[in-house]
């Protein structure tokens, strides 16, 4: 639980500027783990005053989910499995100030699947990459 006790997840949390979408997604020190029916990227950036030490972006690509209500549904239930887990991420940034986190969450499945499933992958996710940086 993160200090505050209180699960939420703001605007400033999410990767908006296309060039740190573009440093997620480029060639480099980017590290990519997969739990199938998701795959995280992530990479490290410097890290400017009043920012977060974790942004996230969720990506469900219409070439795997026909159906844009599968989409929504599918990039929902990795929002609301991240905002629950995202204090591991947060306490594993705490001792770096300077940098910062950015971190995409891929849909690589061709079939919806439930709340649970989904939660539980987003978790060990999210745990394996807390023990890399």
């Amino acid at each position: 639980m993160t200090k505050t006790g209180i699960f939420t997840l703001r605007k400033e949390e999410r990767i908006c500027s296309r060039t740190h979408i573009r440093q997620l997604f480029t060639a480099g020190k980017n590290l990519s783990l997969a739990a199938f029916p998701l795959r995280m990227i992530a990479a490290t950036t410097d890290r400017k005053p009043g920012q977060p030490a974790v942004q996230m972006m969720v990506s469900v690509p219409k070439r795997h989910l026909r159906h844009a209500v599968d989409r929504n549904r599918a990039k929902r239930q990795v929002r609301e499995a991240y905002r629950r887990h995202k204090d591991t991420l947060t306490d594993a940034m705490a001792g770096k100030d300077d940098k910062q986190l950015l971190v995409a969450f891929l849909w690589i499945d061709s079939r919806p699947h439930d709340s649970r499933n989904v939660e539980a992958k987003v978790e060990n996710l999210i745990r394996r990459m807390a023990e890399k940086i």
